[in-house]
């Protein structure tokens, strides 16, 4: 199935190809100036932080639907070794195998493409089998802090977790905003709960990953008119799944990431965060989140905290 003209029409719009020039590898992530980051900083209240990542373990969120994504492979390479002869400091290293999309993580802009480009008007070729991404891998992403938001949409509407066929509009946005009471500004990176996570939390992997519910294809324009920096939720898809357009696979993943060049996060944890928030009653805080450095790469595990 080609892109449908909706499809096309949204990309027109939102597109920043050009807007930080023509040279430009990190998108949106230009919103988050040094006054933002000061603005962020003075959302911290009472110090508590609250982690968001998803412990990367052998049985983690993947389940092979997704050829590569290998869960972390862990594995021991000494142990107790005494390297410099007997009686000395001994020393225990490890290794891991994993796909760098398998737990909680960044995709970079170059993850995915439409049309044979990517974010800038860039070749899809420029991603090798043997460079990787040639233009604005994961490396080129800087030090990610901002202001979080989180968009409780789950909460706002009066729920534990959303339907798996629930599509997250524009509308559910601005509920989750009055619900937490807080509006998003430029330069935020916005977390979108759906509560989907509790099904990975509770046991069920298959079910977690499908049926999903996740943003709409309407959801880009707003993320746009608003500047958002970047966009994270705790489902495996991030975007509703099965799509709600039949036919039409990832077209958030296409507008994000190549049309609006903003980073985009998958597998967050925000249940400890929404009670967080809940007890504080304040839905903004600091957010740290870089991802590992990892040079040529379309995406990274990160550890996320929360400070509010």
């Amino acid at each position: 199935m080609t892109l449908p003209q909706e499809f096309h029409e949204i990309a027109e719009r939102v597109n920043n190809w050009g807007r930080w020039g023509a040279e430009d590898e990190t998108g949106t992530l230009n919103l988050v100036t040094d006054e933002v980051v000061r603005g962020a900083v003075a959302e911290v209240r009472t110090g508590r932080r609250v982690p968001l990542a998803l412990p990367l373990t052998h049985d983690g969120v993947q389940t092979g639907v997704i050829p590569g994504r290998v869960d972390p492979l862990h594995a021991m390479t000494q142990i107790n070794q005494e390297l410099f002869g007997p009686g000395t400091v001994a020393c225990s290293d490890d290794m891991v195998t994993l796909g760098l999309q398998a737990g909680t993580h960044w995709d970079a802009l170059p993850h995915v493409s439409h049309g044979g480009r990517l974010y800038n008007g860039r070749p899809a070729s420029t991603v090798t089998a043997h460079g990787g991404a040639e233009f604005s891998g994961i490396h080129r992403v800087p030090p990610v802090v901002s202001r979080g938001v989180l968009l409780d949409v789950a909460g706002a509407l009066g729920a534990e977790r959303l339907p798996g066929g629930h599509a997250v509009t524009p509308e559910d946005l601005e509920r989750a905003e009055e619900f937490g009471g807080v509006r998003v500004r430029a330069g935020d990176i916005v977390l979108v709960r759906t509560g989907q996570m509790r099904v990975y939390l509770g046991g069920d992997r298959h079910g977690y990953g499908h049926p999903s519910p996740g943003l709409s294809i309407r959801t880009p324009e707003w993320f746009h008119a608003r500047d958002v920096a970047a966009v994270a939720g705790d489902t495996l898809t991030f975007e509703i799944f099965p799509p709600e357009i039949d036919g039409l696979w990832l077209p958030v993943h296409a507008l994000h990431l190549v049309e609006m060049g903003m980073l985009q996060g998958q597998n967050w944890n925000l249940e400890e965060l929404s009670t967080a928030c809940g007890e504080s009653g304040r839905h903004a805080f600091l957010l740290s989140a870089t991802p590992e450095p990892f040079a040529g790469a379309t995406g990274s595990p990160v550890a996320p905290v929360a400070v509010l």
